[in-house]
């Protein structure tokens, strides 16, 4: 027997919770189903790698759910989330022992900078003057969907204010040269950079300049924070206040079909053999390459579409490794304050270096890590004396070869996955010697296990497809669409393969929720006789 919602929402990530939300704040009834048995996507956290320990299985800091004006939105605070922040948002050791850091006050930050290379501070202050101008408009414009009129006006008019052709200029030039054509010192330039490099757009590439410059105002101004207790703690915030509105969630409910009929979306059945109308919507929180030809059949599609899709690009996959620490890092030098972040190259050289060779298909030989000190941004995740750790890096979806020594095939069985978090773990012994002594347990996540506890990140991959500019704004996922809207009516993409893409920002759920409700007003405005 089916039952009948206004819309059913795929996926319980926090892109499908913030959709539900939106939509039952409109007044309609609303499923979620999640194929996982429990709700969070690529945000959830458990006690599973050693006991007493709280780590985080997919991602950790949330500055962009921090400045979503849509996440904001929903006072989450109201419903048990409380933010976290270590002493200083971010850093990135040195092998001569110095420090580039981000701290959330900017004098701070400024006079280490200046006391480094003097003259940076000024530059770093006056940067961070622009943003205050211009950043609001700027992450509105990045998160609406496109063309983001009201953002991209806000935006113009402040253009003058911040140096007019001069910022443009600077926003499109390409990370590895954006720090040092603003500043004489190292510290800017692996800030920006490392923080570039969050996304797969080439350090030396227009548009890199412009993600790491985000990244690194929002750390200066809403910090990198974390939920208290874990990741998971955001997204079943989210759940409580959908479920206090009266929504439902049903776990270990895998969607895998997309019924159409009359060129529209009409409801889901999952792999149970349960069947759920949807007689507004059907909100996909999927990957694009499990939607189109998978949860819709390709009959369903028209034929542009489905040859569209066969070009799409995933991603680099991605290695994970936490480890349970007794006595915390042993940095050789230690930093002025501690980080929640850290990044480790040697340099934006040899970052640059290490991130080419995963666009040439190479296992990188010393690998770019992002990494998080998770108990010293929240005490609670373990003992007091201990810290749980994390550090991720990406590799290729389809490596060739090993940049390294051989020793790994790419296949990314255990043998692989060990061999690799040797690699990476033997990059935090050289800045923090013995550290490996001190580790009480470790868990290594390659691309299987990845996709394997969240389908939507297909061969590790964790920001819905490529962030370069060929599959981006009107041509993600794929050329044409650029919006939540799919070729099926009453189906929208509401997953990181829709623009704006990947972080926790909640945008690719809300344009999908909002895009939902407009058309169907349009719908039920319009006669009967006229639809088609």
């Amino acid at each position: 027997m089916s039952r009948a919602y206004d819309a059913v929402v795929i996926g319980a990530g926090p892109n499908g919770l913030v959709a539900a939300n939106h939509l039952i704040d409109a007044g309609w009834s609303v499923l979620v189903l999640e194929a996982q048995p429990e709700v969070g996507g690529a945000v959830r956290s458990a006690e599973d790698v050693q006991p007493g320990f709280v780590h985080d299985t997919f991602s950790a800091f949330y500055p962009l759910a921090e400045g979503s004006p849509t996440i904001r939105s929903f006072h989450l605070e109201d419903h048990g989330l409380t933010w976290e922040h270590a002493p200083a948002v971010f850093g990135h050791p040195t092998k001569d022992g110095q420090w580039a850091m981000l701290h959330r006050d900017r004098d701070l930050t400024a006079r280490q900078m200046d006391e480094q290379h003097p003259g940076d501070g000024d530059a770093w202050l006056e940067l961070c003057g622009q943003w205050d101008r211009i950043g609001d408009h700027m992450v509105g414009a990045l998160l609406s969907p496109f063309p983001p009129v009201k953002h991209g006006i806000g935006a113009l008019a402040k253009l003058r204010s911040v140096g007019g052709l001069d910022f443009v200029r600077s926003m499109l030039t390409p990370a590895a040269e954006l720090g040092r054509v603003r500043f004489g010192g190292r510290s800017p330039r692996l800030i920006i950079a490392g923080n570039a490099a969050h996304a797969d757009i080439p350090l030396h590439a227009p548009g890199s300049g412009l993600m790491g410059l985000l990244l690194v105002m929002l750390g200066q101004t809403v910090g990198f924070p974390v939920p208290q207790g874990g990741a998971g703690e955001l997204t079943k915030a989210l759940a409580r206040r959908f479920q206090s509105l009266g929504g439902e969630i049903q776990c270990s409910s895998e969607v895998t079909r997309i019924e159409v009929a009359g060129r529209r979306a009409v409801a889901v059945r999952t792999r149970d053999g349960e069947r759920f109308g949807a007689t507004r919507a059907v909100l996909a929180n999927v990957a694009a390459p499990h939607l189109y030809g998978g949860l819709v059949s390709e009959a369903d599609l028209p034929a542009s579409t489905t040859k569209a899709m066969r070009s799409f690009e995933l991603d680099p996959g991605t290695v994970k490794v936490d480890w349970a620490v007794d006595g915390g890092v042993p940095w050789a030098s230690p930093p002025p304050a501690a980080p929640g972040t850290f990044h480790i190259a040697d340099s934006v050289e040899q970052m640059t270096e290490a991130l080419t060779q995963v666009s040439n298909h190479s296992i990188p030989a010393a690998p770019f890590m992002l990494a998080g000190q998770m108990t010293t941004t929240d005490p609670t995740r373990s003992p007091p004396g201990t810290e749980a750790l994390w550090a991720y890096t990406h590799v290729p979806q389809a490596a060739v070869g090993d940049a390294g020594d051989g020793s790994i095939r790419g296949v990314w069985d255990r043998d692989d996955c060990e061999r690799f978090a040797d690699r990476m773990q033997a990059r935090i012994e050289e800045l923090a010697p013995g550290f490996g002594s001190r580790v009480l347990a470790r868990r290594v996540l390659g691309p299987r296990e990845m996709e394997e506890r969240d389908a939507n990140l297909i061969g590790g991959s964790i920001n819905g497809g490529t962030a370069q500019l060929h599959q981006e704004l009107i041509f993600r996922p794929v050329p044409g669409l650029g919006r939540a809207e799919t070729p099926v009516r009453g189906l929208y993409l509401a997953s990181a393969s829709a623009h704006p893409g990947g972080g926790v920002h909640g945008a690719c759920g809300m344009n999908a929720a909002r895009a939902a409700i407009a058309h169907t007003r349009v719908r039920e405005l319009t006669p009967a006789a006229l639809r088609r």
